[in-house]
């Protein structure tokens, strides 16, 4: 292939990834920046209170009238609220529902308590459906959505890979929902019984619902390729993933924007979401929305299969043949063994990334819990000791505030206990961590009434967070789409050239990572705001040298494995990589697997370089940088040596199939 005729289908691969990578910066980051109560659900009871009409006018509550307080429990206990307000008598009630969602518990809960302290008003909390223990903090529902939702979409892509892009051949669907109960068996298995992400009784519950979001997503992909061909592989994934996965709502759907909660409600991800937690939680309540969507997916997927598959081919050969009695369309072709073959490595695939999906990212995040946690202190007091019985720090000793504070400045420590006499003063840095804050909130509330001490919590940000960012979660979402666009380009120079190296792929990959890390610095940045605009310049090189590093290492081992270079970058950059990243929580509150392997992998290192650079002035980030530099450098030589070598057979692929398969697996909704 000349350079000359190659370069419209390189032009044209790397412009797709480019639509991709903004795409899904836009959607993930508008989705989930600014998680604030919209018209959430919260009932009231009692006269009309102060206290509810001060928090009304501060935060998005659509409110419902109860006649008493155990009307109001029920529905609690139903999933049908996110809160309440039980008025009247001597002593106010504020009613929270963390199952339904913690951060929504952590908006509400201290807006109401404040709310009644200023208005004179006793209050007490009184929590319904607390979370379990293994999962703390609500997430377990949205890393199920992660192997179901891959697992669906992957078996019908490469189902229909393997039969050669025949998207409703006979048995097409029951192939799908057989493989469906088999994943959904392997999740529930794996997440379940293995991890212990939730109790062994809920078990048998979740096993249906898991099958039924399966067979929804791989169903309708499948009604989708047969009408439109392999683009319906593409447009299952952005659909279904990247405009899809975003709007889930698995930290809470009256926390999203307006907008993308309504999208929301018409893909699989967010029903999907709803059932299991309801399931989870609420003992089955309140379903039957979420099974009527994601029946109407499976079914209306089924039916479009069977037209295809069955009932158009039957009359056709019909009409053929001139008679009423058609052959069986099921008859085997010749080369049927061949393809069942293929069909069937197609499915061991699919359950062996559904089982890793299940298992990497269910381990790393289910229950965050805090290890050696680096905090200050300043003095001596009972409250730290008392403290430390419940969370595990690692404790500096500093001679004044100011040096603590400046420990803060430099990312040294997330916090710190300033003691002076009697007074205690908790400094939290929400920047470093949005999960650090409360946790150390709440532990050392808690020490300070058993020691009969008096304590006040403080904020502190070096560089505040931004106003469109409120939880430090911009960083942790912008480094997925910079991880996917690193092998999505290199995966479709590959499908556009046919071969998995050349002579100036280097430098081709080179110049994309330049133009990918301005493109979403610029949607970040400027479009949603998600960052300090001061901090654009020195980002923008830093999305650049996350996208090269990514892209040079699929391109070697590509130039390697083959396709399958690709396939082991994606276990490797996403399904242990990022995972390992720490994220928003930080790298304290993953275990000890996670957190050991992490220093050792890009991603890690591209999202501290990335945070540290905004918000920390590039304070601790010599590691990081040193690290990737490294990567870029040896990746960078070996992929030049190879491309040098002499050019190696074609590589027969696809730059659509290749953009399908691509995106999605690393668009963790």
């Amino acid at each position: 292939m000349g350079a000359r005729s190659a370069a419209p289908r390189i032009a044209f691969a790397l412009g797709l990834v480019l639509f991709a990578q903004a795409l899904l910066a836009l959607s993930l980051v508008s989705a989930q920046q600014l998680l604030v109560p919209r018209n959430m659900p919260f009932g009231v009871t009692g006269p009309p209170s102060p206290v509810v009409a001060e928090v009304a006018s501060k935060v998005g509550l659509d409110l419902t009238s109860y006649k008493d307080q155990s009307a109001l429990l029920a529905a609690a206990d139903r999933g049908e609220l996110y809160g309440g307000y039980v008025s009247g008598g001597t002593t106010d009630t504020a009613i929270v529902v963390p199952a339904k969602s913690f951060f929504a518990q952590t908006e509400l809960e201290p807006a109401f308590v404040a709310a009644a302290h200023k208005l004179g008003r006793p209050v007490t909390v009184q929590t319904v459906k607390p979370l379990a223990s293994t999962d703390p903090v609500g997430a377990v529902g949205s890393l199920l959505l992660l192997p179901l939702l891959i697992g669906g979409y992957l078996t019908a892509m490469l189902v229909y890979k393997a039969a050669h892009g025949t998207a409703a051949a006979p048995w097409r669907a029951a192939i799908l929902a057989g493989y469906a109960l088999v994943g959904a068996l392997l999740t529930d298995l794996i997440a379940g019984l293995g991890i212990g992400a939730y109790s062994s009784s809920h078990f048998w519950p979740l096993l249906p619902c898991f099958w039924l979001v399966t067979s929804a997503v791989a169903l309708a992909a499948a009604a989708l390729q047969a009408l439109v061909g392999k683009m319906g592989t593409l447009l299952v994934a952005v659909l279904f993933i990247v405009i899809g996965g975003p709007p889930a709502g698995g930290l809470g759907t009256y926390l999203l924007p307006v907008y993308w909660r309504n999208i929301g409600v018409i893909f699989p991800p967010q029903s999907a979401i709803t059932l299991i937690n309801h399931v989870l939680y609420f003992g089955g309540s309140d379903i039957s929305t979420p099974l009527i969507v994601l029946f109407l997916y499976a079914l209306a997927g089924t039916a479009v299969i069977a037209w295809y598959g069955r009932i158009r081919p039957a009359r056709a050969a019909a009409r053929a043949a001139g008679t009423a009695a058609p052959a069986d369309p099921a008859a085997s072709p010749p080369d049927s063994r061949r393809a069942l073959i293929g069909i069937l490595a197609a499915l061991g695939i699919c359950a062996v990334m559904q089982c890793l999906f299940a298992t990497t990212y269910m381990s790393a995040s289910h229950a965050p819990k805090a290890t050696n946690l680096p905090f200050g202190t300043v003095g001596t007091s009972p409250v730290l000791a008392a403290a430390e019985k419940n969370i595990s720090l690692k404790v500096t000793s500093y001679p004044t505030e100011a040096a603590a504070k400046t420990a803060m400045d430099e990312a040294r420590v997330f916090g710190a206990l300033v003691t002076s006499g009697a007074s205690n003063t908790l400094i939290v840095v929400p920047s470093m961590s949005d999960l650090a804050p409360l946790d150390l909130a709440v532990r050392f509330e808690d020490a300070a009434r058993a020691t009969g001490q008096t304590l006040t919590v403080q904020q502190y940000a070096p560089t505040p967070l931004a106003a469109k960012d409120p939880f430090g979660l911009v960083q942790a979402l912008m480094l997925v789409p910079l991880l996917i666009g690193g092998y999505m380009s290199s995966t479709l120079l590959m499908a556009a050239t046919g071969r998995a190296a050349g002579r100036w792929r280097a430098a081709q990959l080179a110049g994309f990572a330049v133009v990918s890390g301005l493109v979403i610095d610029l949607i970040v940045c400027y479009w949603l705001q998600g960052f300090p605009s001061s901090k654009f310049w020195i980002v923008w090189p830093i999305c650049s040298l996350i996208v090269a590093v990514v892209a040079f290492v699929a391109a070697i081992l590509q130039k390697l494995l083959g396709p399958v270079g690709t396939l082991l970058t994606i276990i490797v950059m996403i399904l242990f990589g990022n995972p390992s990243s720490g994220g928003a929580s930080g790298v304290p509150y993953l275990p000890a697997f996670w957190r050991d392997i992490g220093p050792y992998l890009p991603p890690r290192n591209g999202y501290i370089l990335l945070h540290h650079t905004i918000y920390f002035d590039g304070h601790g980030t010599g590691q990081a940088l040193t690290t990737l530099l490294i990567y870029l450098g040896i990746t960078a030589t070996v992929l030049i040596v190879l491309d040098l070598r002499r050019p190696e057979a074609a590589v027969p692929a696809d730059a659509t199939e290749a953009a399908a398969m691509a995106v999605p697996i690393g668009a963790t909704p």
